[in-house]
């Protein structure tokens, strides 16, 4: 079976070893970690692990900043980095006057022809960087299919590929996204029409790849992107990228993209160039702390056993400083408001708890996204759910109901950690820590992007102790505890204790357990 956006979660979302039944009383299967090796084709090496040594007790450490390298003489405007008049225009449709430290630094060596691997904080507009040159150099000789593109996840591809669509508009830029969970056959039609740029995850591209009768093949390409490349760089990905690798032409350009500097980036990033070719232009951030300097991160110690009753209190209750970033859901259609006058009626009543500010909820498996979207329904709360059990319809359609939000909160696994740019997310709230501490960066990267403020609250429970000794390692912060009131909490004890035997039951009744099953034997055929 060829790994598509679903292999964030077997990967990288593994279960507690300690456990097999979740602190929340969901029950939950078995998942697998994995493991960083190298990659020929493109050079990439063993993954790096760090050690903690430190825990709660001690003093916080003072957040430092420092700007990346060269930062202060890199340029200020589009136009001194080369970029044409067209795209500056389409720049400026979309409010962006200004490039970013990320794009000021990369666009113009790679508008020279050279390789790029670029390494820049959430929310930072990476995708520009790499788009814009790619934009400008197929408006010279335009032809398809021109780029391919690669993320680790579906949702990002679609993202990535609107972005494009925007940018190259005034080409009449053709793209075409290639994700597991759609048509292959309308997939392959697509390709075979020849789309200037191809967003793609790499086990259905490479799927298309084999099955294609010749009708259109990849040999011209001349940019091959790996955005997120710390996660394309992984053993789950390992087998597509070599293949793709045979494939695809030598005389082109690479570009890896990547908020989390691995091993494997800078092993690539130090390795010798192959014969002919200049060794890559590398931008990595040197300030001493990974995640953006707009973002408060906190954590709340609670027992594994209660941690819905604290979840529900801090949506009810979100700190003043996010309050007021509270939205009222958009009116709904004159067809949809007949239906719904009993529905108003009922969220008018006293127990209904004032909706949360936009956030986003990070566990670590699909069952527990379904369990937690379900008891948060139960209890008053509008919240959908992201994880690689739902079809790509239903993923997107939840994606599409938090932006508009119609939902303010969205409950995702790690599917829904990486790339994706939703503006105004108030709060990122991790029930479960991640298992790979770099995974945590992305996590709380989709709060406070661009500039703006955010904040972050990771549940850590008896169990995670260690988990929170390497995140703060990695991102060389402490994080603060906030303390909820207990009275507070317990008040709604009863009603939270209901709504999980409701989830429960609701989880067992779908067969959601059996089809777990199912997605597991699969993976392993």
């Amino acid at each position: 079976m060829r790994h598509d956006s679903d292999e964030s979660e077997a990967s990288t979302s593994a279960v507690d070893e300690d456990s097999g039944v979740s602190s929340g009383g969901e029950e939950e299967g078995e998942d697998s970690d994995a493991e960083e090796r190298s990659v020929h084709g493109f050079g990439i090496d063993e993954d790096d692990s760090s050690n903690s040594l430190s825990r709660f007790s001690k003093p916080a450490r003072p957040t430092l900043s420092a700007p990346s390298q060269n930062a202060a003489h890199l340029p200020t405007s589009f136009a001194s980095l080369g970029v044409s008049s067209a795209l500056q225009h389409a720049l400026a449709q979309m409010s962006i006057r200004t490039p970013t430290e990320i794009q000021a630094a990369c666009i113009a060596p790679l508008l020279e022809g050279r390789d790029c691997i670029g390494n820049a904080k959430t929310g930072s507009g990476k995708t520009i960087a790499f788009a814009l040159p790619i934009l400008q150099k197929l408006s010279l000789d335009p032809y398809g299919i021109y780029a391919l593109v690669l993320t680790p996840t579906r949702e990002l591809a679609f993202q990535i590929s609107e972005q494009f669509a925007v940018l190259g508009a005034s080409l009449n830029l053709r793209t075409a996204v290639v994700v597991g969970g759609m048509d292959t056959i309308a997939q392959a039609l697509e390709l075979k029409n020849h789309p200037h740029v191809v967003v793609a995850t790499p086990g259905r591209i490479v799927d298309l790849l084999e099955s294609n009768s010749g009708e259109w093949n990849l040999s011209r390409i001349k940019f091959l992107v790996l955005d997120e490349a710390d996660r394309l760089l992984t053993p789950t990905f390992a087998p597509e990228l070599s293949y793709l690798f045979k494939v695809l032409p030598s005389e082109r350009q690479t570009c890896l993209f990547t908020a989390t500097w691995t091993a494997a980036v800078e092993k690539l990033a130090e390795a010798p160039p192959r014969p002919g070719k200049r060794k890559p232009f590398v931008h990595r951030i040197t300030a001493p702390v990974e995640t953006v300097e707009t973002l408060k991160q906190f954590y709340i110690l609670v027992p594994s056993h209660v941690r819905e009753s604290y979840l529900y209190d801090l949506l009810c209750h979100p700190p003043e400083s996010i309050a007021h970033m509270r939205r009222a859901a958009p009116d709904p259609t004159p067809a949809a408001k007949k239906g719904k006058r009993k529905k108003a009626a009922k969220d008018d009543e006293p127990d209904t708890p004032q909706q949360p500010p936009p956030t986003i909820i990070f566990c670590n498996k699909p069952r527990t996204a379904a369990y937690l979207t379900s008891l948060l329904r139960t209890l008053g709360l509008r919240a959908t759910a992201l994880h690689s059990r739902l079809t790509q319809r239903e993923r997107l359609n939840s994606l599409g109901l938090f932006r508009a939000y119609v939902v303010p909160v969205l409950v995702s696994t790690d599917v829904g950690a990486r790339g994706l740019d939703i503006a105004d997310v108030a709060m990122v709230v991790n029930w479960d820590m991640p298992v790979e501490s770099e995974e945590y960066t992305h996590r709380v990267g989709r709060t406070a992007r661009a500039g703006r403020g955010g904040l972050a609250v990771s549940f850590v429970t008896e169990r995670d102790e260690e988990r929170v000794l390497k995140v703060e390692e990695r991102i060389k912060t402490k994080l603060e505890e906030i303390v909820l009131p207990e009275s507070r909490v317990l008040e709604k004890l009863n009603a939270v204790s209901t709504a999980k035997r409701m989830a429960n039951m609701e989880l067992h009744d779908t067969n959601f357990g059996r089809r777990e099953q199912i997605h597991k034997m699969k993976r392993t055929n």
